[in-house]
């Protein structure tokens, strides 16, 4: 008659085991998903009507994304690397062109007056836009308005935006407002015949 197997003593593979976990978790790295920051408007009191402003329709500049990726800013087709000239000469209207935005003296509370344009630019995109594109254009109009933020600081108070004061930066957001605004994505369609 054959002897029965011995039993497997199993004592340290619990030990084993939490050690390799141990390793797996220290040396694997995770890749972290970033977002887009965008700090949204406060939402509105209830008791509160809702303001509706109209807004010219020469104070919108339009920027589309298709769904092969390809830009169009104001009716124009261009690369990714001409939009955020585009975007801070449609904003700051330099020769006051009645085709381009119009400007508002508003009175800076801590500062005083100053002419404020009321370019909007308006983001769409395709639902087949990739999101690197989408990436791509949402930095670059997000570059003009910090440029022109730097311009307007540099002109008044001699530094950065970033180097200002919180009141400082309040005065310079107030004067160069991030005005964008982004619409509902299109569906992908094809045309019927």
């Amino acid at each position: 008659m054959a002897k029965p197997a011995g039993e497997i003593n199993a004592g340290s593979m619990a030990d084993i085991a939490f050690l390799l976990l141990i390793f797996f978790l220290v040396t694997t790295t995770m890749d972290v998903e970033t977002g887009i920051q965008r700090r949204l408007p406060p939402m509105p009191d209830e008791n509160q009507q809702a303001e509706v402003e109209q807004i010219n329709k020469r104070n919108i500049m339009v920027v589309l994304i298709n769904s092969s990726d390809r830009l169009f800013a104001g009716g124009q087709e261009m690369h990714i690397t001409m939009l955020k000239d585009k975007v801070k000469e449609f904003i700051t209207n330099p020769a006051n062109l009645p085709n381009m935005p119009e400007k508002r003296e508003n009175d800076i509370e801590g500062f005083g007056p100053v002419m404020v344009s009321r370019a909007v630019v308006s983001l769409q995109n395709d639902r087949g836009t990739s999101y690197d594109a989408y990436i791509q254009v949402q930095n670059e109009l997000v570059k003009a308005f910090n440029e022109l933020r730097d311009d307007f600081s540099m002109q008044h108070f001699g530094k950065k935006y970033e180097s200002l004061d919180e009141d400082q930066q309040r005065i310079v957001r107030d004067a160069v407002p991030m005005n964008l605004s982004e619409r509902e994505p299109r569906e992908v369609t094809t045309r019927r015949r």
